[in-house]
């Protein structure tokens, strides 16, 4: 079924004219709603195929595990797993005139996606104009994000995580949004290609004044040799926070969570 997200074309004004004025409203929306959050951490990459939604699921169990309020905000509209990687399946979700309850997955984490607004496997679709539909789609899911970030109820939490896709358009999404940029926890494999590209994404993060937490290196080990982790960390000056083999225990989140 498609969604019928509301975008800046069905504000309630009678015309457009006040347009700035109820961008700045919906603004002060998200501000109010996370004002019960103690910190914003964006998880990105700027490629896929890293597993930032692995680390951004397993790093927020073991926050919730050291006593700290958790959520989740899955940002990949498109390719939404945190409800997999948390087991917190898509049942209808809980609303009242104060907004979206989230779904409280593993360790008491709690997590909105995609996945729990879109029947399972049915691919994402906008109601918008048919022509330039390419156009109206980046709209639509900017809108998302915004009711996403305006609508739910995350109550008092110590750490909200958001989940990006690939790419950075989410990402200035997101600085555009909240009242200040958000911190950045950036995750890499360690391939020279993926050193290449998570560079990219995080000169533009700290050109835009995101605080750099430091950098996970996922998938450490012979499979995929190099050390991008390593050298991204030094480049930067932020610490490499941890090197994730393949099946880690839990002491490797634990340790993660006492680093970030």
């Amino acid at each position: 079924m498609p969604l019928n997200i509301r975008t800046y074309r069905d504000l309630t004004e009678p015309d457009r004219s006040g347009l700035p004025e109820q961008i700045g409203a919906q603004r002060r929306r998200v501000a109010a709603r996370l004002a019960t959050v103690g910190r914003v951490i964006v998880v990105m990459s700027g490629k896929g195929g890293v597993g930032k939604s692995y680390v951004t699921a397993h790093l927020a169990r073991a926050l919730a595990r050291s006593g700290q309020p958790t959520g989740v905000l899955d940002a990949d509209l498109n390719g939404p797993t945190i409800p997999r990687l948390l087991e917190a399946p898509g049942a209808p979700l809980a609303t009242d005139a104060n907004g979206v309850e989230p779904v409280t997955g593993l360790d008491g984490v709690r997590c909105i996606s995609m996945a729990h607004l879109v029947e399972d496997g049915l691919p994402l679709a906008f109601r918008g104009p048919e022509s330039e539909s390419f156009v109206w789609r980046g709209a639509l899911e900017a809108s998302t994000l915004r009711e996403l970030l305006a609508d739910v109820r995350w109550g008092a939490l110590e750490t909200l995580l958001i989940d990006m896709p690939p790419g950075m358009q989410r990402y200035l999404e997101l600085v555009d949004l909240l009242p200040r940029p958000p911190a950045v926890l950036t995750v890499t494999i360690p391939t020279p290609e993926s050193r290449d590209a998570v560079r990219r994404a995080l000169r533009a993060a700290a050109e835009r004044g995101s605080q750099l937490i430091g950098v996970v290196e996922n998938m450490a080990g012979p499979e995929f040799p190099g050390d991008a982790g390593e050298a991204l960390a030094q480049e930067f000056n932020v610490p490499l926070l941890a090197r994730v083999p393949f099946h880690p225990g839990l002491s490797v989140w634990d340790a993660l969570a006492r680093s970030v």
